[in-house]
């Protein structure tokens, strides 16, 4: 018996609106669901569900232990097959601004929530991506398919490993069905293997969540829903009314930051970042087309939607994270009447984020005690960086190896290795990049540490690997063959990204040439 069958359920009825249709058939055919915040679901019974892949990590968190993750019961619980005893799957309604634009009911689609539990006072939700159909699935079947689930739990954990806020992934299920899907959107569907993924976090609650009911001008639900979540996930606010929900947002604005901070530092592009892809704690979530960057480029988005436009580009993150606040904010000023306090919050976003992120760049190039012109500096490199194809984990790594005494040249040859084809770079561009090397070196005089403590410093805050979209497809491709070696391997060395580890050395190295335009390498769609 799964020890998760002891701990304490979580009675969300009691605190939410829940939708409960008179027909328990309807429970999951698409409809709008209005007054409430969420509506009993049930997954639908894989036929021969096998699990792949299973964290143990996460598993202890929940109080599950490495060998009831490989049990049948496990097998069977989190593939959707069979439900705990005493538990109520549901799917939260929520709304969202997709690509700037109000798209009204949206919702879990395909994510089916298990239910909730606390274990060594801590609270942790569980979901299953890929599990069918929901009130929200709309014209869709809320299936997942396997490329696409090896992608989020793959990288629900490297990101974790990487110091980054996100949801957790506990296990990766194959179904045993098939599903069709047109990959590219470009009318070429076909059957693809099903699978399906257990998320944990402590609540999945989006920025949509809360913006349906303020679009329906559902008073009501809205303030029951923001009581709910300042009570069971914001302890620390002990105000009531008003201030509670201006100390509410002040928080929710200050853990977007820090996210957001934290994924210009890795170099991840999410892709989607619609509001309802939003988490209301901070938290990554919904890993769709996203992307580490290889070569060095703001402009650059691994989603195909959004290939013209390119809102969602690496460098728009901070600024569309921010649209996203106000989006929030003019929510949440339906429940007061003063809105100068949200206001300033959002002011501080922007003052703050300009100050955390020249903070960070200085950690990434190893100035630990910043002067005033160290803005400049960066400045200066990230213009450089995209002069020709520079691979950004790879420069920052090698970065670390440079000496306070090292000529300008020398310095240049040590990062190297991560120039695609230095040969492209002209005289002009040559010489700019050492005379960056030079100001470099200059700078580097004035730290205090020495160059050996200056590199472990850097090496700890910039990573030597990450999940690049050529390996997680290369782990794809052999998953499709029914070996699922590789989603081992990626997993335990993403585990200790900072480390050199020896054995994995050959996944430090720049994106091959093949996989530069390879559907899954480069651009990828919604579905992936």
């Amino acid at each position: 018996m799964l020890y998760l069958c002891l701990m304490l359920k979580l009675n969300i009825a009691d605190s939410f609106n829940v939708e409960l249709p008179s027909d328990p058939n309807q429970e999951n055919k698409p409809r709008q669901v209005e007054n409430a915040c969420f509506s009993f679901v049930q997954p639908k019974k894989p036929s021969k569900p096998t699990l792949i892949h299973a964290s143990n990590e996460v598993a202890q968190l929940l109080g599950i232990s490495p060998e009831e993750t490989n049990s049948d019961e496990f097998r069977e619980v989190f593939s959707g097959a069979k439900l705990l005893d005493g538990t109520t799957p549901y799917a939260m309604c929520y709304g969202g601004h997709q690509f700037g634009h109000w798209a009204g009911q949206l919702g879990d689609g395909r994510a089916i929530n298990l239910t909730e539990i606390v274990h060594k006072e801590r609270r942790w939700a569980m979901q299953l991506k890929g599990a069918g159909e929901t009130p929200y699935s709309r014209r869709a079947d809320g299936l997942a398919v396997l490329r696409s689930s090896i992608r989020e739990h793959l990288c629900s954990e490297a990101m974790f490993h990487l110091g980054v806020p996100t949801t957790r992934s506990l296990s990766l299920m194959l179904t045993g069905d098939e599903v069709m899907r047109d990959v590219m959107y470009d009318g070429h569907p076909a059957l693809e293997k099903g699978a399906v993924v257990c998320r944990v976090a402590p609540s999945f609650l989006r920025f949509g969540n809360f913006q349906i009911f303020a679009s329906r001008e559902d008073a009501t639900t809205l303030k029951l829903l923001t009581d709910y979540t300042i009570k069971h996930f914001f302890p620390n606010i002990k105000s009531t009314g008003a201030d509670a929900y201006y100390a509410f947002f002040d928080e929710v604005v200050t853990n977007t930051m820090i996210m957001l901070i934290e994924w210009q530092r890795v170099g991840f592009v999410h892709g989607v970042m619609n509001t309802d892809n939003m988490s209301i704690l901070g938290l990554t979530i919904d890993y769709g087309p996203y992307g580490w960057l290889e070569p060095y480029d703001k402009g650059w988005t691994p989603n195909t939607t959004d290939k013209t436009n390119k809102r969602y580009r690496f460098g728009n993150q901070p600024d569309v994270g921010l649209w996203n606040l106000f989006q929030l904010a003019n929510t949440l000023a339906t429940l007061v009447e003063d809105t100068k306090p949200l206001e300033a919050s959002l002011e501080k976003f922007r003052t703050h984020f300009a100050y955390a992120y020249t903070k960070m760049m200085g950690l990434k190039i190893g100035l630990a005690h910043q002067v005033k012109e160290d803005l400049l500096l960066i400045k200066s490199l990230e213009t450089h960086l995209q002069m020709a194809e520079t691979d950004m984990t790879i420069f920052f790594r090698l970065l670390a190896n440079v000496e306070k005494s090292d000529p300008a040249k020398d310095a240049f040859a040590k990062v190297a290795d991560a120039f695609y084809d230095l040969e492209k770079l002209s005289d002009t561009e040559l010489k700019a990049w050492l005379d960056w090397f030079v100001a470099y070196g200059r700078r580097l005089q004035k730290e205090p540490i020495a160059d050996y403590e200056r590199k472990i410093n850097m090496n700890m805050y910039n990573p030597k690997y990450v999940l690049r979209n050529y390996m997680a497809q290369l782990a794809i491709d052999d998953a499709n063959k029914g070996d699922y070696t590789l989603i081992d391997t990626f997993y335990q060395m993403l585990k200790q990204p900072y480390l050199e580890q020896p054995p994995y050395e050959k996944w430090f190295a720049k994106r091959p040439e093949w996989a530069r335009d390879k559907v899954g390498c480069s651009m990828l769609s919604c579905s992936s």
